[in-house]
């Protein structure tokens, strides 16, 4: 049977717990964060930027004269190895002949009327002349035989033969004529023919064979089907896919920051990390619009290999790779994570966990890429510093570093 007295202490002890619970349940509990350790370490600040791989030296086969370049791909495809001056790439015909219209044919056809009445005319002219030049001769074979006997003067015979040269004069003057009429004539016929079908390959005088200025692969097919191109007109590049090296337009302000030289990691192309190395930088930038069609000025930039062939073997013409040219770097920085810093007017700080309490610090940085900064002053090494704080993280909050996952 209980008493009274030991019904007061059940309900004193009850009291107690949850009283306990209640300051339990109330008292701040310190904020799970993340946190880094302020350490010396290799710092590099780099210039990223999207770059493309592109032979260094790109031989364009063109078209020599106006004409029809016959198929190319095939049998010719993109990655043929070629030899120089051997490997025939490109195979040209002599331009075809246009239609007429309706108009023009009726003019050629005029034309070649004409051309037949003259070609008739000189004929029958040099007959005449043919006549009259036999005649003068028979009149000479006289006029020699009766000088002979006195019977006529020295000036009638050299009339018999004054007629007879001009008229051997005006006989081969008349038959060329006839030779000029009839290619006229010939000419208006060619002019009247339609296009036809192109002379066939097996005859080598109808063609013209392109073979390849060097030995390599073929990296591009300009013209791949069978048409009509102009003098000067590309067809193929050919290329050693071995000269290869990368080509990145920088923006003029990370331009001048780079020296010939500086050191250069190539990634983003499907493969490990390759390295390279700056060999040039244009003088003259150019303007370039962004795809979101901002106008900016870029400098050309060339990038060797440094790693061998085989560390960049399956890299080919004109692939996309990222690049990050090193311009500054130290080999024994202070770092602090970027994630730690924030702004404080217009200084910059951090939250430092000393005695599981945060306190404010302002610092003052120097370089800084996109994962650490160079801590100039304000920190030591070892200090502990709060990643990515929240708004609930103030001076002098309890915090404990969360557990890793």
């Amino acid at each position: 049977m209980r008493t009274p007295w030991m019904k007061r202490t059940a309900s004193a002890v009850g009291l107690g717990l949850l009283a306990a619970a209640v300051v339990w349940f109330a008292w701040p509990q310190p904020i799970p964060v993340d946190i880094a350790t302020v350490a010396r370490s290799v710092m590099e600040v780099t210039v990223d930027d999207e770059a493309k791989t592109r032979v260094s030296h790109v031989y364009t086969v063109s078209a020599p004269v106006a004409g029809k370049v016959l198929r190319i791909s095939p049998p010719r495809h993109v990655g043929d190895q070629v030899t120089q001056d051997d490997t025939v790439v490109a195979v040209m015909q002599p331009t075809t002949p246009g239609f007429h219209d309706v108009r023009t044919h009726e003019e050629l056809l005029a034309s070649l009327g004409a051309a037949e009445a003259a070609v008739t005319f000189a004929a029958a002219e040099v007959k005449r002349l043919e006549a009259a030049l036999a005649f003068s001769r028979t009149g000479l074979e006289r006029a020699e035989k009766l000088a002979k006997t006195g019977a006529i003067s020295q000036n009638v015979l050299d009339k018999a033969r004054f007629d007879v040269d001009a008229n051997e004069a005006a006989l081969a003057s008349t038959k060329a004529q006839v030779e000029v009429r009839s290619n006229e004539k010939a000419m208006i016929e060619a002019r009247l023919g339609q296009p036809a079908n192109a002379s066939s390959q097996a005859d080598p005088a109808c063609c013209i064979q392109l073979r390849a200025p060097v030995s390599g692969r073929i990296l591009k097919i300009v013209q791949e089907s069978e048409g009509m191109v102009q003098a000067g007109a590309p067809l193929v590049e050919i290329g050693d896919p071995l000269d290869l090296q990368v080509v990145a337009d920088l923006l003029s302000t990370d331009a001048v920051q780079i020296k010939p030289g500086a050191s250069v990691l190539i990634d983003g192309w499907g493969g490990p990390t390759i390295q390279g190395k700056v060999t040039r930088i244009d003088p003259a930038g150019f303007l370039k619009v962004s795809a979101l069609g901002i106008e900016e000025q870029r400098v050309h930039t060339e990038i060797d290999f440094v790693d061998p062939p085989e560390a960049w073997a399956r890299l080919g013409h004109d692939y996309r790779v990222i690049v990050h040219v090193t311009n500054w770097r130290d080999d024994n920085a202070l770092t602090v994570p970027v994630a730690a810093l924030f702004r404080q007017g217009d200084d910059w700080a951090a939250f430092l966990v000393k005695d599981g309490r945060v306190r404010t610090t302002v610092i003052k940085i120097g370089q800084r890429n996109d994962r650490v900064a160079q801590v100039a002053s304000g920190l030591s090494e070892g200090d502990r510093a709060v990643l990515n704080p929240s708004d609930r993280i103030v001076d002098g909050a309890r915090v404990q570093e969360r557990a890793n996952r």
